[in-house]
């Protein structure tokens, strides 16, 4: 799949939401007063570990695979993820009629990978800390006739992930912040795109985990900067880089991105589980580890939070969240 450097609008996100209706889940928007008292602020939490295969990678995943043409879906698709990319790309080749080729590291959460099979993926494993992802990935496509879609440097994935903050916008009006998870930089490139559009003075704030804060410095220098691959229990947010055209479209609309350690992700994560019920993994914990942790500064009155999935083990979740974690 080419890439250019994109101009990513508004109505780009629309059309998404166009193409994803009935086939993607409009996820629900969660409120607590615990929340909201412990914050000082109202904060509305748009459930993206209630979308299919439990994340929001679907929406981009569907969006730019339903664009291909005949030819290419019945060669088939691949893609490289370390889980729930790999999920979203295998569900929307299923629902497509297609197949698809998944390279994941080899130390992937175990459930994803099952996930990622079970959808009828074919997985090809390499070693994250010494392998090159995207190259295993081109070289199996160019040898198979495979259509190659990324997990965020594309338009139309940046467009179809942009579609949950238009859903949270549609449902609460206008916030003061949104918070959101940044790994390669997809869902806050669609995010902020459609936020600004529709209300240009929200401020956008991503949500690094410590260990890989490139985003940040990348923002700081105002060019892309590589740091070694993260080791870090959000396993979703483990880049080295941010994408070149996702970072295209954040430094101008990002205004600021908030640091968390592992151990405030894994209170997040207890917190979600114990007050509000829910499942969230350690890369869709980290924005509402930001606002617990008081790293995202003083908070305005009305705030947004994109909780972008829930896919973690029964047995990993308790490693992670039980006594003496």
């Amino acid at each position: 799949m080419t890439t250019t450097t994109p101009t990513l609008t508004l109505d780009d996100v629309r059309d998404a939401a166009a193409r994803l209706a009935g086939v993607a889940h409009r996820t629900p928007v969660l409120r607590s007063r615990v929340l909201d008292e412990r914050v000082g602020a109202e904060v509305f939490l748009k459930c993206e570990n209630f979308q299919r295969v439990g994340a929001f990678k679907f929406r981009g995943a569907y969006n730019a695979a339903s664009r291909l043409t005949p030819d290419q879906l019945a060669r088939g698709i691949a893609a490289y993820s370390s889980g729930n990319h790999a999920q979203a790309v295998a569900l929307a080749a299923r629902e497509l009629g297609t197949t698809a080729v998944i390279v994941m590291p080899e130390d992937a959460p175990p459930s994803k990978r099952a996930a990622t099979e079970g959808y009828g993926a074919e997985v090809v494993t390499y070693d994250r800390y010494t392998g090159d992802r995207v190259a295993i990935t081109e070289a199996l496509a160019a040898e198979r006739g495979l259509t190659v879609i990324p997990p965020y440097e594309h338009p139309h994935i940046m467009a179809g992930q942009g579609t949950a903050a238009l859903e949270l916008l549609e449902e609460t009006g206008e916030l003061d912040l949104l918070v959101v998870p940044v790994g390669g930089g997809g869902l806050m490139a669609g995010s902020a795109t459609a936020a600004k559009a529709l209300y240009p003075g929200i401020r956008m704030t991503g949500v690094e985990p410590e260990a890989g804060d490139d985003t940040r410095r990348s923002l700081a220098e105002g060019r892309r900067v590589s740091v070694p691959v993260p080791r870090t229990i959000a396993d979703g947010q483990a880049v080295h880089t941010p994408g070149e055209l996702t970072f295209a479209v954040n430094r101008r609309l990002v205004d600021d991105i908030a640091l968390v350690g592992d151990d405030e992700i894994r209170d997040a994560m207890r917190f979600a589980f114990e007050r509000l019920k829910i499942v969230v993994e350690p890369s869709g914990a980290t924005p509402l580890a930001a606002l617990l942790s008081g790293r995202t500064g003083p908070l305005p009155g009305r705030v947004g939070v994109i909780v972008s999935g829930g896919n973690v083990d029964a047995g990993r979740f308790a490693e992670l969240c039980g006594p003496g974690s």
